[in-house]
């Protein structure tokens, strides 16, 4: 294609996809969408492969969606109309636990069909246990739908839409979250329908199979340069209930085919609690790893992610096997691009980070307002300080790599009867280092209530911090209280009206020798 037409088309659908992201996280009900931005939002081709994503998400939705938009263009091949909404939030198939759920949306001009919209968000509440990890099958973490349609030719597919209503504690929250979805996807088409009229093009195959080409080749030249051989990384941390997991990678990387291979044998297998992870979202974190090395600055699409690819064993931890659980899959999930760091820290050293918090610290709270109306949180994240950098200090209080925000304090504190009395930078948690781990955060609060309610919380990382690379020092571990008592458990808490609980993040670790 000419160059400049190219960039012209380019651009427009990187607007396309990017508005529309940016206007469901206007328009969704949950603060976890709204506020901290946990969405992704991606434009793919009639052969399902992703051509062009938002420049606003978080990896471990976005890479996951390129996954479940293929299987669903797959699964309806042949079989869709225009008006058509579909939708799934089958682990295996999408982004890893019941709480993401992908909307895929066919755009049709008349009759014809052009591409494909899709958005996967993280809901408030799908049911069953929540977000922590004390399920003992996936089965007890909530609503598994399969690959449906939530809209036929454009009217509700009321079975579906009953079956959610019920079995969904906030349908109210539920079903605004996916109207946003819809309505997102529905304004893109109309955008997409336009660009193609404007230029005279049909479809955008010849635009992706362009876009798609040039990635992939653009990706495959960073990896010839880069030094052949294999290299190994390992990482540990410990999880609610005290046990320790360890994740191995072995990267190739074979300069000659401009190719990387990631292995994670040798790693734990699946466990009997809700932490395991699909291969779905191994890959999407693994790749983020990988590719904010290699070439950030190239589209993030199928044809960049082509030359990369991710290898784990049946049934371990980073590649589940039905009936696993897996709602708090983010706890090791999010610990996935460490040991890849440190692989890559021995072809690139000065591009990776060391070792930060890890995952996320989860928490879901469930109980009644005083008038008697029940209230599930959303998931609101604490970070705890990110690894240092050859040349700067690690970023304090910062959620990588999932990139999601926390949601504000204020907006949680309108929305259910909670009152935070500290939360702060936790001061010297950071490790030492040529360059600093960042800091984690202290945040303490409580319950506004007269009546027990239940508690959801999947910290990790109080035993033994993140390590540091290249000589530096680790940071300090994290510390989880119910009233001034340490707490490791990953069930569900039964509180009282009057207790406090108290969260300390990791800070993350340095890099090089303390000078």
């Amino acid at each position: 294609m000419d160059g400049v037409e190219l960039e012209i088309l380019w651009s427009n659908l990187i607007g396309i996809v990017t508005e529309r992201s940016k206007a469901l996280q206007r328009i969704a009900f949950s603060p976890i969408v709204r506020e901290a931005g946990d969405l992704a939002c991606a434009l793919f081709d009639l052969r399902g492969r992703m051509v062009a994503q938002a420049n606003t998400g978080t990896p471990g939705h976005i890479n996951s969606l390129a996954f479940a938009g293929a299987h669903l263009v797959r699964l309806f091949e042949g079989k869709c109309e225009p008006g058509d909404v579909l939708i799934t939030n089958d682990p295996w198939l999408s982004a890893g636990h019941f709480f993401d759920i992908t909307i895929l949306t066919p755009i049709y001009d008349g009759e014809r069909l052009i591409a494909y919209i899709g958005s996967t968000i993280h809901h408030t509440d799908i049911s069953g246990y929540g977000i922590g990890a004390g399920a003992r099958d996936v089965h007890e973490e909530g609503l598994w739908i399969p690959p449906l349609k939530l809209y036929e030719r454009g009217v509700p597919n009321p079975v579906l839409h009953a079956i959610i209503g019920r079995n969904v504690r906030t349908p109210d929250a539920v079903f605004g979250d996916l109207a946003a979805q819809v309505s997102s996807g529905h304004a893109a088409a109309e955008h997409l329908i336009a660009l193609c009229r404007r230029h005279g093009i049909d479809d955008i195959e010849t635009l992706s199979d362009e876009i798609i080409q040039r990635s992939e080749d653009a990706t495959r030249e960073a990896i010839r340069k880069l030094k052949p051989g294999v290299y190994h990384g390992e990482s540990q941390f410990d999880v609610p209930g005290g046990q320790v997991i360890t994740l191995k990678t072995a990267v190739t990387i074979d300069a000659q085919k401009g190719a990387i291979t990631v292995d994670f044998e040798g790693s734990t297998m699946q466990v009997p609690m809700g932490i395991n992870v699909v291969l779905n979202y191994t890959h999407a974190y693994s790749t983020f790893a990988i590719r904010s090395c290699l070439n950030p600055e190239l589209p993030n699409n199928t044809g960049s992610l082509a030359p990369i690819e991710i290898k784990a064993p049946l049934g371990s931890i980073v590649n589940c096997k039905y009936p696993a659980p897996v709602n708090a899959r983010h706890v090791v999930g999010m610990y996935v691009p460490m040991p890849i760091l440190k692989a890559l820290h021995q072809v690139m050293p000065e591009r990776v980070l060391a070792e930060g918090s890890g995952a996320v610290w989860t928490i879901q709270i469930q109980g009644k307002k005083p008038d008697g109306e029940p209230f599930t949180s959303s998931m609101f994240n604490y970070s705890g300080g990110m690894g240092a950098r050859a040349t700067k200090p690690g970023p304090s209080a910062t959620c990588y790599p999932t990139g999601v925000a926390a949601v504000p304090i204020e907006i949680l504190e309108a929305a259910m009867p909670i009152v935070f009395e500290r939360k702060e930078l936790r001061r010297g948690s950071g490790g030492a280092g040529h360059s600093r781990g960042g800091e984690g955060q202290i945040i303490q609060f409580r319950m506004l209530t007269d009546q027990p309610w239940l508690l959801n919380a999947v910290p990790s990382r109080l035993d033994s911090g993140p390590d540091g690379v290249g000589g530096g020092m680790p940071g300090k571990a994290g510390r989880f209280q119910i009233n001034g008592r340490d707490v490791s458990e990953p069930r569900k808490l039964t509180m009282q009206a009057d207790d406090v609980v108290l969260l300390e993040t990791p800070g993350g670790g340095g890099f090089g020798p303390p000078d």
